[in-house]
């Protein structure tokens, strides 16, 4: 099997596609062969992105009070997760926010808030604080998370200075309605549609461990090259207390690594991002990922502590890895400084890992 991943790459490589047999073959590996399959997804990383790693910093605009009944999130309908919850941040809280980012190394501030889907009210609010964040770092890119979009209002953040809008579909079509109820696989493919049609970036992934099948996890990366998905955030559940997945540990280190290879044969040159309980799950593997994937979140999460920024950089400099776009070694003081406190305290207690 060391020979086929190797061939495998080679053949993508001169522009033959992965099948999802291929993607099976991948996700099925033996460990045994783990370095290896990491060595040809490897070669595809680099043909595209090099040694840069792309750092990403999220900027949590609006936190719990969501109706949407999703199983996995501490912010759902009927969550019991000890989170912190409040409305809307202001704008200037939000450029200090994405500023401590952007001097942490990030070159991409992903602006997140919860709920079924945004206003017109609400999109005008984001697209106030993306002319103060751009107004101050032209350079930096804005990616908005604002659930499910209204015709129009993907224009509108475009026309804001907004460059990429996420909206993961999370899972397969064919196991969708096993994880929330309160909207459809439809509604989160028509809203990718929407931000891609305005000329928005589209950025969509999935989240591993809600007790899909392999071939449930092959359909949802096809799925996300169908759809052209141009940055693929692969999350890992985080089994918070207080949700219906709490104590579901489903997930090894090797089994997300070879998820990640599989992303990458399926999307080699695609943004790969290692995003949600990467820490968790990864654990000591996480230094190997970066060899298949070019993308990481920078510090804390959603609801979630991260692991410190200056671990995260040490990390992708001990790989021999550069940040993209970093001009001198950022200074991840200034992250962990200007976080608001209760974020250090957000999901505490709700991602500890079993001792087996």
């Amino acid at each position: 099997m060391t020979t086929s991943f190797d061939q495998l790459a080679t053949s993508i490589l001169e522009g033959k596609p992965a099948t999802e047999d291929d993607a099976l073959a991948v996700l099925r590996a033996h460990d045994d062969e783990l370095v290896h399959l990491v060595a040809a997804a490897g070669r595809l990383r680099r043909e595209h992105f090099g040694n840069t790693v792309k750092v990403n910093y999220l900027v949590n605009l609006k936190s719990g009070l969501c109706a949407e009944n999703c199983n996995y999130c501490s912010q759902a309908l009927g969550s019991t997760a000890d989170i912190l919850k409040y409305k809307w941040l202001d704008t200037d809280e939000a450029l200090q926010q994405a500023a401590a980012g952007l001097r942490g190394g990030a070159t991409r501030v992903c602006m997140v808030s919860s709920g079924r889907g945004p206003t017109n009210k609400d999109v005008e609010r984001v697209a106030d604080m993306v002319g103060a964040i751009k107004a101050e770092n032209p350079q930096v890119e804005i990616c908005a998370c604002l659930g499910l979009l209204k015709d129009g209002q993907a224009e509108r953040l475009r026309d804001a200075g907004v460059d990429a809008y996420n909206h993961n579909i999370n899972t397969a079509e064919s196991h969708h309605d096993t994880i929330v109820q309160t909207h459809t696989y439809a509604d989160r493919v028509d809203t990718v549609s929407k931000a891609k049609s305005a000329g928005l970036s589209p950025c969509s992934g999935l989240i591993a461990g809600l007790g899909e099948t392999d071939e449930q996890l092959v359909e949802a990366l096809f799925a996300l090259r169908e759809m052209g998905s141009e940055s693929i955030p692969v999350n890992f559940l985080m089994p918070f207390d207080g949700t219906p997945y709490e104590n579901t540990w489903e997930l090894s280190p090797t089994r997300c690594l070879k998820i990640l290879a599989m992303a990458r044969f399926v999307c080699p040159d695609k943004e790969i991002r290692i995003a949600g309980g990467r820490e968790m799950h990864l654990r000591s593997l996480q230094a190997l990922a970066l060899n298949v994937a070019n993308s990481i979140f920078l510090g804390d999460y959603l609801t979630s502590e991260g692991q410190a920024a200056e671990a995260d950089l040490e990390m992708i400099r001990d790989g021999g890895f550069v940040v993209l776009g970093a001009d001198e070694d950022p200074r991840p003081v200034d992250v962990e400084g200007s976080r608001d406190p209760a974020k250090r305290r957000r999901g505490a207690g709700t991602t500890e890992r079993p001792n087996a």
